[in-house]
């Protein structure tokens, strides 16, 4: 009979601890190996050692699912488990009761976790290369449109203290701050004194520049009116002042807007060479890009999710009962994957005009007395379920299929 062996890897910026132990948690061997390609090897001939081969790999736990140790570790196709360290930590007190911690015990921490309670915890998934290149894309892509929406609020508050005429004249525009026409409105005149000097003629100039097309004419007239408008204003020296911050400022929003543009690019490009593509896209509301933020957190790794529920609880979809005694509570599920949530959001305000079955769904759960989050996210748990079957099988998305017409009030009521 084969031993079994579990692997523990303390994870440090600069070097990890290993502890392998076996079945009866017996340490078998320990040590410290650096963050490089050398370190890489010695755990490698570490595990080896200890009868780690391609058809029976040493599972291997860590506290964090990044970095070059953790993408080389799954390149071997061993299972890889990345175990929260608040979990962890509750873990090292069944181990040490009175509260010792080293670097050294927490790798035997994390090896016996494998050993004890292997079933609890979920492996990394083992996507493709293609699909962990779109879950860097995307995730880089959202991360810039919130540093734009950030950017953007630093911006419209300061314009706030000092200019508040420009809020009002570029509130029309679409993306408000964050429209090429404000961009380049604002680095034109940064100060409500420059601003009122802009005659019609450089005002149809900066909207060119700026990319509009069309009325070009109107809107140029609209602005010269707004911009002249009687507003309250900083003493000359001090708005001089605070038009160089708007500048600086602006310059953070530019980068934020040219970096979101840029990477939703690349995700788009790459999002539409993958075999999954057309099924999500099929779907109502979700276009390439929001698709392509779906796809970067549920991988296509089809073992990772056994049934629809799993899915549904990862997203944050299904809801959490909480029953003590007499006491029973449905309640929403805070634990959940963040950004899926955030793409669930938009996908399903998305599918309420692109799909009469979503509209007619929500609407049935808002005479249900459900609030407009509740039903969205109750929504987007159906749109789950259907995406889980539509990827398992290979198919796409069918409306009468997804949300079929009830045939009673009491399936309707059901529903």
């Amino acid at each position: 009979m084969t031993m079994k062996v579990f692997c523990g890897i303390d994870w440090a910026s600069d070097h990890h601890d290993v502890a392998l132990v076996d079945q009866d948690g017996a340490l078998l061997a320990r040590g410290r190996i650096g963050d490089d390609a050398a370190g890489l090897h010695q755990l490698l001939d570490l595990l080896t050692t200890h009868g780690d081969t391609e058809e029976a790999p040493i599972p291997v736990a860590i506290e964090t699912s990044r970095g070059l140790l953790v993408a080389c570790l799954r390149a071997t196709k061993r299972p890889v488990y990345a175990i929260n360290p608040m979990a962890a930590a509750r873990y090292r007190d069944r181990h040490a009761v009175a509260r010792k911690k080293s670097d050294h015990l927490d790798a035997m921490i994390l090896a016996n976790i494998l050993r004890t309670d292997a079933a609890a915890h979920r492996p990394l998934p083992h996507d493709s290369e293609l699909a962990q290149a779109i879950t860097v894309l995307a995730r880089a892509q959202q991360d810039a449109v919130w540093d734009r929406t950030q950017a953007g609020n630093k911006l419209r508050s300061h314009l706030r203290a000092y200019f508040p005429g420009f809020l009002t004249a570029t509130q029309p525009l679409r993306d408000g701050l964050s429209s090429p026409i404000a961009r380049t409105l604002l680095a034109a005149a940064p100060t409500p004194a420059q601003a009122a000097k802009l005659t019609r003629a450089q005002l149809r100039t900066l909207l060119a520049k700026a990319g509009r097309k069309r009325g070009i004419d109107t809107e140029a007239d609209r602005l010269h009116t707004a911009l002249r408008a009687p507003q309250m204003q900083q003493l000359p020296l001090v708005e001089q002042a605070m038009g160089h911050q708007t500048t600086a400022l602006l310059r953070q929003l530019e980068a934020a807007c040219t970096s979101a543009d840029n990477l939703a690019q690349a995700t788009v490009a790459s999002f539409d060479t993958h075999p999954d593509a057309e099924i999500i896209t099929s779907f109502p509301g979700l276009g390439a890009l929001t698709g392509a933020r779906v796809l970067a957190e549920i991988g296509d790794d089809r073992s990772r999710f056994t049934d629809a529920k799993g899915l549904k609880a990862f997203a944050g979809a299904a809801p959490v009962t909480r029953a003590s005694g007499r006491s029973v509570a449905v309640l929403a599920r805070r634990v959940k994957n963040q950004r899926l949530a955030s793409a669930g959001y938009v996908w399903a305000f998305s599918a309420l005009t692109a799909s009469p079955g979503a509209r007619a769904h929500y609407d049935r759960r808002r005479k249900a007395k459900d609030r407009h989050t509740a039903a969205q996210r109750n929504l987007f748990n159906r749109l789950l379920g259907c995406l889980h079957h539509c990827l398992t099988h290979g198919i796409h998305y069918d409306e009468a299929t997804a949300f079929p017409a009830p045939t009673s009030p009491a399936i309707e009521a059901a529903a």
